[in-house]
């Protein structure tokens, strides 16, 4: 299958930075919150939201409770998914 540029530039994005390409490997197929995806990735808390803002902005993740303060649960876009089965 022959991947859009707009899809080879967002697989790039995450794969240049370690912590973006662990957290979106950490949410493949599942949905939680910042803790689990920090223990999982082995990354800082602190870390993981600045992370998760990023992918958010490229809506490769989105929040599916964005009106709680404690306990988002988070997950991939159709288009994350994409990007995630094109990670090596």
């Amino acid at each position: 299958m022959e991947l859009s540029d707009e899809m080879l530039t967002e697989i790039s994005y995450v794969q240049i930075s370690k912590y973006r390409e662990k957290v979106m490997k950490s949410l493949e197929g599942e949905v939680k919150i910042p803790s689990q995806i920090a223990k999982d990735s082995d990354i800082r808390v602190n870390h993981i939201s600045k992370v998760l803002s990023e992918l958010k902005a490229h809506e490769l993740i989105e929040c599916i409770n964005p009106e709680v303060r404690k306990g988002r649960l988070y997950r991939h876009t159709d288009k994350g998914e994409q990007v995630v089965k094109n990670l090596d």
